[in-house]
């Protein structure tokens, strides 16, 4: 009855965490994300790995999100028939926070050096400050996915880590098979397992 060995009271703390309602793999995010207070005890910390693909660029694009906490994963993707990678690797990222349902630490670990740089290197807030154009006057491509991403940081802590992409990090290298499939496949998927 419960995927997790069939363990209800693990089962339901992980839903209370993780959203599982059906993902709309090819189209952005509908729904309003209801920004609500930090919680002020954040002890449950999220392994967020993220990566975009795209089949020329821009072509056929396809993400893939997978979710760690503690002994359980969720992986999740998606695919857009018409798009770039920077929007893959956004959209891979957005994904995977809309699937955590409170607020706790998100350790996001992505190959985008256009996304972490975005929050370490606080282009992000740059933007903002500067009315989403850039040092140059000219208007910040992907406003529309930046917006969705940032209103994040009111919600969780985010911690951003790079990794070289296909380099052999597990996890790095499961978020680009699924971003892959995703395009061959024109479809996205959404697991739910155990770790061994």
């Amino acid at each position: 009855m419960y995927p997790f060995n069939g363990a209800k009271k693990e089962w339901l703390f992980f839903c209370t965490l993780m959203r599982f309602d059906t993902l709309t793999p090819h189209s952005l995010p509908s729904q309003k994300i209801t920004l609500s207070k930090k919680a002020e005890d954040m002890s449950e910390v999220v392994q967020l790995f993220t990566d975009g693909a795209c089949s020329g660029n821009p072509g056929p694009g396809g993400w893939g999100s997978v979710l760690i906490l503690g002994t359980k994963m969720r992986k999740i993707s998606g695919f857009d028939p018409a798009t770039t990678n920077n929007r893959m690797e956004l959209i891979a990222v957005i994904k995977g926070l809309e699937a955590i349902l409170r607020p706790c630490v998100v350790e996001i670990t992505t190959d985008s050096q256009y996304v972490k740089n975005a929050f370490t290197e606080g282009w992000l807030a740059n933007w903002e400050k500067n009315g989403w154009k850039t040092a140059a006057r000219e208007p910040i491509k992907n406003q529309d996915l930046w917006l969705q991403v940032g209103r994040f940081r009111r919600i969780h802590e985010m911690r951003w880590h790079w990794v070289k992409g296909h380099t052999g990090h597990i996890y790095n290298e499961m978020c680009d098979k699924l971003a892959r499939t995703a395009i061959t496949e024109r479809a996205g998927i959404d697991e739910k397992t155990l770790l061994a």
